[in-house]
């Protein structure tokens, strides 16, 4: 967390310097590198009137276990005292998104999701024997609201502030058949929920940076959840610094480089309606975690034509280091594409 302090204190500083630099050439988006990375959001910021529509979609996959950060098979989560572990689980988002520039200062942001997940699990029975089951949750997550607030752009650099609010609209009541409930479904587990329960801030600082050909930017970012949730817990604060570089082509693509580093805590509390002791997700030992992602990806703009403003995004993602706390899904890749267009 001082860690994290420190760089927000060098952004800050960064701001002074770039005002004190006597030079009016600004920072454009109108560039296929204009834009960060397609799975970073809040990246950039938009000119009074000018409204950005948005659809992202992104497939993650987690396979195998980890304890900390060292693997372990199935068997071993059992022997920890576990009579079911997660096999697998791919998870699928669909995002919409709005942007809108209320003042060359503050844009306004909104967005929804919907989200897919799938789950295959192991059960070891009184006899040693196991047997395989799957679970699914799906529906609509929490709905974000906020905005982006621009403190300088000059020099061909920018700096601004992200300041969002998740309203709990997901359901937290997902159910499914297990072998121990069926033919009844119970409510699954804390991963395979829709959404958080919670009013969560959601608060960040992006600085950009650009010459002709070549662009970078880096994102700090953190999400705080307010209280607990009707089952009587919260998902865990979460922190993360995102930096990137890309290089202009042309003036239709760009590619990127990204890397991320990631700090997600414990769920706070517990829900009463699932036994801690019966699967791995359902223990909040086992949830949350440090992660160091790397990404490789590219961006494609239409700068002139009837697809003027159109932008086309694809990356794909993947873990160079993680330790869950406790026993969790390895996460392993992770492919992120969407659509922009600016009005």
């Amino acid at each position: 967390m001082k860690n994290i302090v420190k760089i927000a204190v060098a952004l800050f500083a960064m701001v002074q310097t770039i005002y004190a630099q006597k030079n009016t050439e600004l920072w454009s988006a109108g560039r296929p590198d204009g834009h960060a990375p397609i799975s970073v959001m809040g990246d950039h910021y938009h000119g009074k009137g000018d409204v950005m529509f948005s659809y992202r979609y992104m497939r993650m996959n987690m396979e195998g276990l980890l304890q900390g950060s060292s693997e372990i098979s199935n068997a071993q989560g059992h022997d920890s005292g576990y009579m079911v572990t997660p096999l697998n689980m791919p998870m699928d988002m669909h995002m919409l998104g709005v942007m809108y520039g209320l003042t060359d200062k503050i844009t306004l942001v909104a967005m929804a999701m919907y989200t897919q997940n799938e789950m295959d699990l192991q059960m070891r029975m009184m006899s040693g024997m196991t047997t395989q089951f799957s679970t699914s949750s799906s529906g609509f997550g929490d709905v974000k609201l906020g905005m982006l607030y621009k403190f300088v752009n000059a020099k061909r650099q920018s700096l601004h502030a992200i300041v969002n609010l998740s309203i709990p609209t997901g359901a937290l009541e997902a159910e499914d058949v297990t072998p121990m409930s069926a033919p009844n479904k119970i409510q699954l587990p804390y991963p395979m929920q829709i959404g958080s329960g919670t009013y969560d801030l959601d608060l960040g600082l992006n600085y950009l940076g650009q010459t002709d050909n070549y662009s970078w930017g880096s994102q700090l970012r953190g999400t705080y959840r307010f209280d607990r949730n009707e089952f009587d817990y919260s998902l865990g604060n979460r922190y993360s610094l995102n930096s990137w570089f890309a290089y202009k082509v042309n003036d239709w693509i760009s590619f990127s480089a990204r890397g991320e580093v990631l700090a997600e805590e414990r769920i706070n509390g517990a829900n009463p309606n699932l036994n801690p002791m019966m699967v791995t997700t359902a223990d909040t030992a086992n949830s949350g975690g440090k992660y160091i992602n790397g990404g490789l990806g590219f961006n494609v703009y239409v700068p002139k034509g009837s697809f003027k403003n159109v932008r086309f995004g694809l990356e794909y993602a993947q873990p160079l280091y993680q330790e869950p706390n406790g026993i969790q899904l390895e996460r392993r890749e992770t492919l992120t594409f969407g659509l922009q267009y600016s009005l």
